[in-house]
């Protein structure tokens, strides 16, 4: 696989783990009839007995043991965020490819919790509902205190860590609402993961490369120094008019590439595996399952 990192192209593993280093890759998992968290290396996962708000906070933990990442089922890292918000319209590449206006401040909107997926899981729709399921790979910052009017400044110290999510969309249904938040809400329209990697392993979340993979044809191919308001200044704005709190979840935007974007428009259909790639958090993929 290739992405990118400012000004310059470089291979890059496609892989749960990252070489040469030892990063914090925490994933959520069932084994067993157990839900555990623990963290990933390489093939491994070292068990523990932390909470997602252990996790959340930092605490130090001693593995109760490994297993083999090939033995479990991974789950969405993140659990049940108390809010999911997410942005339109940041990426440049995006903006050129809609022909649409530069936004003078960030386009939010949200997606409820029922909307979220695992890793592996079927991104499921009824086809009396909707006809035109569209991808958007995007960076998703998990918010590790609470905050209110939070400085740009001081922003990054509220992120816990980060994780790839995909906004799944109806379009038809977004488009004709006029509105956006049904048509992004739908069960399973939320996949995350597949681990949740701390902030500290992810020094500047501007300089990542992503990419969405649609079968075996990249439709996204892009790098996080595309946005137009980057991580810092989403976190400081969002908390100008309401509080984040622990385990929020912020969806930063799509690049170019989407398949409203395209001539002829590329929708996803039953059968299709769709994938997102951010680099130092590793691969999400999900199977769609139309009705």
């Amino acid at each position: 696989m290739v992405l990118y990192q400012r000004g310059r192209r470089r291979e890059f593993p496609v892989d749960y783990h990252l070489a040469g280093k030892n990063h914090m890759r925490w994933v959520r998992f069932n084994h067993g009839g157990r839900t555990a968290y623990g963290l990933l290396d390489h093939e491994t996962i070292r068990v523990t007995d932390l909470s997602w708000a252990d996790v959340l906070a930092g605490k130090p933990t001693t593995p109760r043991g490994e297993v083999a990442l090939s033995a479990v089922k991974l789950l969405n890292p993140v659990e049940r965020p108390g809010k999911i918000v997410c942005v339109g319209l940041n990426y440049m590449d995006h903006i050129r490819e809609a022909n649409d206006k530069q936004p003078a401040r960030p386009l939010l909107f949200a997606k409820f919790g029922t909307s979220l997926n695992d890793p592996g899981g079927d991104i499921a729709w009824s086809t009396a509902v909707t006809n035109e399921v569209d991808f958007e790979g995007e960076l998703a910052v998990v918010i590790g205190k609470t905050g209110k009017d939070i400085t740009e400044a001081d922003a990054l110290s509220y992120v816990a860590g980060y994780t790839a999510a995909n906004d799944v969309s109806a379009r038809d249904i977004q488009l004709g609402d006029g509105q956006w938040v049904r048509g992004k809400s739908l069960d399973t329209f939320c996949p995350v993961g597949p681990a949740f990697v701390t902030a500290d392993d992810i020094p500047d979340p501007q300089r990542l490369g992503i990419k969405t993979i649609l079968n075996e044809m990249v439709v996204q191919d892009s790098n996080t120094s595309e946005m137009i308001f980057g991580v810092a200044h989403l976190v400081a704005f969002c908390s100008q008019v309401f509080t984040w709190e622990a385990g929020d979840l912020l969806l930063t935007g799509t690049p170019h590439g989407t398949g409203m974007g395209r001539n002829p428009k590329l929708w996803m259909k039953d059968g299709d595996r769709i994938a997102v790639e951010i680099e130092g958090i590793g691969r999400l993929e999900n199977r769609c399952r139309a009705h």
